[in-house]
């Protein structure tokens, strides 16, 4: 393990990535099976702060399609507490493509955006906060697929969900209203992760979304 009980009474919190072959030491196929693990682990992540010791863990499943092109058509998250010898599963989160082939209107992968996933106490109360985010692809890849940002404070997720599109009716988002209960400090750094996701041209979000998010405003689309 990256932390031991020594680091962790220096308050020294933080997060690593496991290699692979860490997290096939640590994640045998027998603690797969306890924890319910089924999909392709694609990333695992340590982390500890004042409540304890975790592992995040991002599973991704494929599928080809007719042109033998490889895609996601699920994903599943797990956060998972070390105890001592044992791993106790904290909370998980799963989702899956939209399937409407018939209308021509359908999602062709799902996958978790790590490069803006984030393991920081953002709001230094000695507990971390996990946002995690993950987008869809359609016809149009990331340009009508799906993203969702979601938040665990202490425990309980936030999600903000929103819909990109090609042309602006079709674009929307929709923000818990338990999202609006976080610490200042907290949604300000999902805005800044918003930022990072528009600059990265993975999304267009309504006109004016900054304010209205300051506003606690919980669906707002181009109208």
């Amino acid at each position: 393990m990256f932390f031991t009980n020594a680091s962790a009474q220096k308050n020294d919190y933080g997060s690593k990535i496991l290699s692979g072959s860490q997290v096939k030491d640590i994640f045998t196929d027998q603690i797969r099976k306890k924890l319910r693990i089924e999909y392709s682990i694609f990333r695992v992540y340590h982390y500890f702060d004042k409540s304890g010791e975790y592992y995040l863990v991002l599973t991704e499943r494929e599928y080809k399609k007719d042109d033998g092109k490889v895609f996601n058509d699920s994903i599943k998250g797990f956060n998972i507490k070390i105890q001592g010898d044992t791993f106790v599963k904290i909370w998980n989160l799963n989702d899956f493509i939209i399937k409407q082939k018939e209308t021509e209107n359908y999602e062709s992968s799902i996958w978790f955006w790590t490069k803006i996933l984030s393991l920081k106490d953002i709001d230094e109360d000695g507990l971390i906060e996990p946002i995690i985010i993950y987008g869809t692809s359609g016809l149009n890849g990331t340009d009508d697929g799906r993203i969702k940002i979601l938040i665990y404070y202490k425990g309980e997720k936030r999600a903000i969900r929103h819909q990109n599109g090609i042309l602006d009716f079709e674009r929307n988002t929709q923000v818990d209203k338990q999202y609006y209960n976080l610490p200042f400090e907290i949604q300000q750094y999902v805005l800044f992760q918003m930022e990072s996701i528009v600059k990265k041209n993975l999304a267009i979000f309504p006109r004016g979304y900054k304010e209205k998010m300051k506003s606690k405003i919980i669906f707002f689309d181009e109208k």
